[in-house]
């Protein structure tokens, strides 16, 4: 089976992000305004109208880089609008910034049958590259049944935890309230911690996360549920009944692979064939064995079953499975959590 990659750009010199697929080349984006069809799909504002009106080219004014200066130093005469890479940037913005409607928040659920694979991780990225952008509330919380470490990915401004929510719920009863009980990161995401105690940890159960989920109802519009390693647990049953997008996370070797693929075997087998359907899987490239691997035969298997696959990179920073500072990640790194945030919303859109 032949495969090609596809090369995501950005704006640095880093090496740009390889997205390998199945099947023949992606058409460059002059390919496609010449109505070439592309085999893997894209946020939907990226569909936008120079690519597919067929007008002499207007610009809008350019808002940085030497386009803008080109533009001022003419007095507005010359005006070649924002670079490919500036409209490519503001675009995946549009597509995470767009709104989710209304009628309560979207929960998203983060989850694999294997531990240490980067679902944290993950739930770390596109909690930061969704906040960054949007202008409602975001938040992470930690749902794991055993001892959680999401919180250990931020520098922490609470020492509450869910336990916490669950014990006071009835003293809260206005955002100022809930929000003691969340630690804030500069990226503007909001963060509740999971029990550190590990006998206290065990009794984080299914009506404890249905407190802590109607709780976070009241104030957010996208709430990421970090789930707990295995998918066979009561906390696992609260989450996906509520639900409305998935994101499996997978590492880079065989048997990590596997487990992903039967967590949507699962999934399928257990009445979540929707949510199977509209799925991310992302393969974290960090884990051992990577290097040994076909990941293009990977992600072609996982394209087959989900909406689309995104890759992270490797990035010396997530290595250290310490607190996270996104504007420190290499550009790279941050352009996949971005691209993981806009396809996350866009399948919101569906719902």
């Amino acid at each position: 089976m032949s495969t090609t990659e596809i090369v995501i750009p950005v704006t640095t010199g880093e090496t740009p992000i390889q997205v390998p697929v199945d099947g023949p080349a992606m058409p460059s984006r002059r390919d496609r305004k010449s109505g070439e069809a592309s085999v893997h799909p894209e946020p939907v504002s990226l569909l936008t109208p120079d690519r597919v009106l067929d007008l002499d080219p207007v610009y809008d004014v350019p808002t940085e880089g030497f386009n803008r200066f080109l533009y001022k130093s003419t007095f507005g005469l010359v005006n070649r609008g924002d670079s490919m890479s500036v409209r490519h940037r503001k675009a995946i913005d549009l597509s995470i910034g767009r709104n989710v409607g209304s009628g309560g928040p979207r929960f998203i659920a983060i989850l694999t049958r294997k531990g240490g694979v980067g679902k944290t991780t993950v739930t770390t990225l596109l909690g930061m590259a969704l906040a960054r952008v949007r202008e409602d509330r975001v938040i992470a919380i930690d749902a794991n049944p055993d001892r959680g470490t999401l919180a250990e990915r931020f520098v922490r401004g609470s020492q509450f935890t869910v336990r916490d929510v669950v014990n006071k719920a009835a003293t809260i009863s206005t955002f100022t309230d809930f929000s003691n009980f969340i630690t804030r990161d500069k990226s503007r995401i909001d963060v509740l911690a999971s029990d550190t105690d590990p006998l206290l940890s065990e009794a984080f159960d299914e009506n404890d996360f249905n407190v802590v989920a109607d709780m976070v109802s009241r104030y957010y519009s996208i709430a990421l549920v970090d789930c707990g390693t295995g998918i066979v647990h009561s906390v696992m049953r609260a989450t996906l009944q509520r639900a409305d997008a998935v994101v499996v996370v997978s590492g880079g070797s065989f048997d990590e692979s596997r487990l992903a693929a039967e967590t949507l075997t699962w999934l399928d087998a257990n009445g979540y064939s929707n949510l199977v359907r509209n799925a991310i899987v992302t393969i974290n490239t960090a884990t051992q064995g990577t290097n040994i691997v076909k990941l293009e035969e990977i992600e072609a298997h996982f394209r087959s079953r989900v909406r689309d696959v995104v890759r992270i990179p490797y990035d010396p920073l997530l290595a250290a499975g310490s607190v996270i500072d996104f504007d420190k990640l290499r550009p790279v790194t941050q352009e996949a959590a971005r691209l993981l945030a806009a396809l996350v919303v866009d399948g919101l859109q569906d719902n």
